[in-house]
């Protein structure tokens, strides 16, 4: 695998990345861990500028793959759906619109979400307390890429 890591790049503390050369072509693995929600709105912001930044960065015809802690719980909500897909979650948190205006600019889809399972085991962070259950980390991946992701 080590032979695959044409470069790691620490563009912050909460935005790493790495290329990696496969038989076919280069693709871009994008770690992320955006704020909570909990955070300034601005702090949050100004990660979606420095994320947009760095995509803009990225050659076009790259597979890219953003990945990661997005503190975006989605919700049953129609509109996010075409982006989304299926929802653990009733109603969704601020953070989507941002996610999912994310992923619409960059013509990405959500596809940590397009695969059914039993809510069970769609679970990604579960509260100290071991009572409250969320799907916040995500996987997105170009549209044009996407059916080469067979399972999440």
């Amino acid at each position: 695998m080590s032979a695959a890591v044409k470069r790691i790049e620490l563009v912050s503390d909460r935005l790493p990345y790495i290329v990696l050369k496969v038989r076919w072509c280069n693709f871009i693995v994008c770690n992320v861990h955006v704020p909570s929600e909990e955070r300034r709105n601005d702090l949050i912001d100004r990660f979606y500028e420095k994320l947009e930044q760095v995509f803009y960065n990225f050659p076009k015809y790259r597979m890219k793959i953003p990945l990661g802690d997005f503190n975006a719980k989605v919700g049953k909500e129609n509109v996010f759906k075409p982006t989304t897909g299926s929802s653990l979650h009733r109603d969704s948190n601020n953070n989507v619109v941002r996610i999912v205006n994310f992923a619409t600019s960059k013509i990405l889809i959500v596809k940590s979400m397009m695969f059914p399972h039993r809510n069970i085991h769609k679970y990604t962070w579960t509260s100290p307390d071991g009572k409250t259950n969320y799907h916040i980390d995500h996987i997105l991946i170009d549209m044009r890429w996407h059916s080469c992701v067979l399972y999440v």
